[in-house]
């Protein structure tokens, strides 16, 4: 085979990774599509459901104000239903290089970040959000008269949930990181503090200014970043045992 011939098979290679990479993307999209207009044909009853504890009259200031709560509550589901399908997707491009081991083992991580998702949803709805409003809502107690408009009530409890859904995962993403060698247990107790402080920040980010209610919407980021080093610290000692063993094995040949 000519030095000419390799760089071409080479390319041809990536061109086929990539195809296949933009067939599984668009695959999720579509997904994502069709939960969004499931989302958008039930937006009156998973509206009522998410407005049957509001202790106060929602409103809206025009019609697009409407639009757009069919817009989110659409844009919701179709998320929902999206992340572990994508996940899937991308589990079927990366398994041709995997060994039968490492598909078991990495297809067991699909159902958890689906599950995580949704915990990460409920705990800051059901949570955090009462939390969040009892607390504003005492703050305004008899000063100004109150009128809240669903656009903006909604648009708060996406501000709430989403960060909480996301950070669901880090204990996830850190076993998932750790068992591919790309970090390690000691490397995250060593950047713990600046964790910390960034995980503060942005409990403060999505909190009233009081120092109490902060605390309490950071301290469940903080006890994640401890759960995905405990979690770390697993996979990484599961990891040293088999290369251990493998070297041994090698050793003896």
């Amino acid at each position: 085979m000519s030095d000419e011939q390799i760089p071409q098979e080479n390319e041809m290679d990536w061109t086929e990774h990539l195809g296949e990479l933009r067939k599984r993307f668009l695959y999720s999209f579509i997904v994502f599509v069709i939960s969004f207009g499931v989302g958008f044909y039930f937006v009156e009853e998973i509206y009522r459901y998410i407005e049957r504890d509001v202790p106060f009259e929602l409103s809206v200031l025009s019609p697009f104000d409407i639009i757009w709560i069919y817009v989110m509550i659409g844009f919701m589901s179709g998320l929902i239903v999206m992340i572990p399908f994508l996940a899937f997707q991308l589990w079927l491009f990366i398994k041709p290089g995997l060994t039968s081991r490492e598909k078991k083992i990495s297809l067991m991580y699909i159902p958890a970040l689906f599950i995580l998702f949704v915990a990460g949803l409920a705990f800051g709805f059901f949570v955090i959000k009462d939390l969040v409003l009892s607390f504003l809502l005492n703050l305004s107690d008899g000063m100004v008269n109150e009128m809240f408009t669903a656009n903006n009530y909604f648009k708060f409890i996406f501000q709430i949930t989403i960060p909480f859904a996301v950070f669901f995962e880090v204990p996830l993403i850190a076993m998932f990181l750790t068992s591919l060698g790309i970090i390690t247990p000691m490397f995250m107790k060593k950047m713990r503090k600046w964790a910390y402080l960034i995980l503060v920040i942005i409990g403060t980010m999505l909190s009233p200014p009081d120092f109490i209610l902060q605390i309490l919407v950071a301290a469940p980021l903080i006890l994640l970043y401890e759960i995905a080093i405990v979690v770390s610290s697993l996979v990484h000692k599961r990891r040293m045992k088999k290369l251990k063993e493998l070297n041994a094995d090698i050793d003896r040949e």
